[in-house]
């Protein structure tokens, strides 16, 4: 039997709730972000529907396809949550509300120059590399203050919070330490920069929600959980 849409949302909704409950959290104490990726607009118009607003996508050109396609659902939040190259960054700077994977200041520099005036500030976390994994993406633990200190300086951007990508892997306690790592990273850099309004915990997906979640997270990044299996 197929599942809708609807119902896989229902479905990741329970489960977000139920790993809140279990860490001693609120209800609203972490946002559902849908990873749409690869997936058509016609998906996230029925998530939409149910009233899921907040969309993560990976590929630029894809995204903005979909942006054009769905100007009528007005509300939607757009986060950009991919590898961005400086080539890209105005098109991001322009049509979305967040981008979760600021990993250089020349990035972050360039979308702050290229943020229309009449947008607020785009909302920025910085991609951590908590594993130190060469081939991911993302600032090492040690050089993120001075990052973390540099984009929140910049006038078109708000410094929001911190994103991560572990290593995948299946023992729910050795899922814990990199979001650990990560959470910890944030409360020093409230320290460090009280102006800024760190509030987010951008980390977990469809594998690893719970631990995420019971570890800060304020937003959880959900692909396979709401829309099945990229192709």
């Amino acid at each position: 039997m197929t599942t809708t849409i609807t119902e896989s949302l229902i479905s990741a909704q329970t489960r977000m709730l139920r790993a809140l409950e279990a860490a001693q959290r609120g209800p609203d104490d972490a946002l559902l972000l849908a990873v749409s990726k690869t997936k058509p607009a016609s998906m996230i118009r029925e998530a939409y529907e149910q009233g899921q607003r907040d969309f993560g996508e990976n590929y630029l050109q894809e995204a903005l396809e979909k942006q054009k396609a769905l100007e009528d659902c007005d509300a939607i939040c757009w986060h950009f949550i991919g590898p961005l190259q400086s080539n890209k960054t105005r098109d991001v700077a322009e049509h979305f509300a967040w981008v979760h994977s600021v990993d250089r200041v020349k990035i972050a520099r360039r979308l702050s120059e290229q943020r229309p005036a009449h947008l607020p500030p785009l909302n920025v976390c910085l991609q951590v590399n908590v594993s130190n994994e060469p081939s991911k993406s993302g600032v090492g633990l040690e050089d993120l203050p001075e990052l973390a200190a540099q984009v929140a300086a910049l006038p078109g951007l708000q410094l929001r919070g911190l994103m991560t990508i572990p290593a995948p892997c299946d023992d729910t306690m050795a899922q814990r330490q990199p979001f650990r790592q990560l959470a910890s990273a944030l409360a020093r850099l409230r320290e460090q920069l009280p102006q800024a309004p760190l509030d987010t915990l951008s980390m977990g997906m469809s594998a690893d929600l719970e631990a995420a979640i019971a570890e800060g997270a304020t937003m959880v990044r959900l692909g396979t959980a709401i829309f099945g299996s990229r192709q």
